[in-house]
């Protein structure tokens, strides 16, 4: 099963599109399924249901971080090196899609939401192009680090 059906399968069995995509990936970098779920929960709805980035897209910046991010505060070029694999991710996103905002994707005129989740029925699926979304960032992902030979342990 490809990196992106699992994480359709997750978003329809409830989860939120940032935890659908990031789970999938963080087993491969240590982190368990619990935590992944967990540190990814705020970024669903666009970040808490506020309709920024698209939870997908954080996932996929957050998995980038796990493969190839930076933890030294004393060189400016590895973090531009970072930035420019995020902006990168991000184009590539904005060009199957059109932006990385979730209210845009989405169609949405407020700029946030209710905090309030919406009922999983099958007419919020049909509605929601998320499954697709979270599949393209997933495509994305999987092709840049199989490009970049980014290994995954």
């Amino acid at each position: 099963m490809t990196n992106a059906q699992k994480a359709r399968d997750l978003f329809k069995s409830g989860y939120n599109c940032a935890q659908a995509v990031f789970s999938v990936y963080a087993q491969h970098y240590g982190i368990d399924t619990k935590t992944a779920l967990k540190l990814s929960s705020s970024f669903g709805g666009g970040m808490g249901r506020l309709r920024e980035v698209c939870g997908a897209v954080s996932a996929m910046f957050m998995v980038a971080g796990l493969a190839q991010g930076y933890y030294s505060n004393d060189n400016p070029e590895e973090k531009k090196a970072h930035y420019e694999r995020i902006q990168y991710l991000a184009k590539e996103f904005e060009k199957l899609n059109g932006s990385i905002i979730c209210r845009e994707l989405l169609g949405l005129t407020e700029k946030k939401d209710s905090p309030t989740p919406s009922e999983r029925t099958p007419e919020y699926y049909k509605k929601r192009p998320c499954e697709e979304l979270i599949a393209d960032a997933c495509n994305i992902l999987d092709d840049y680090l199989a490009k970049n030979k980014v290994m995954q342990n």
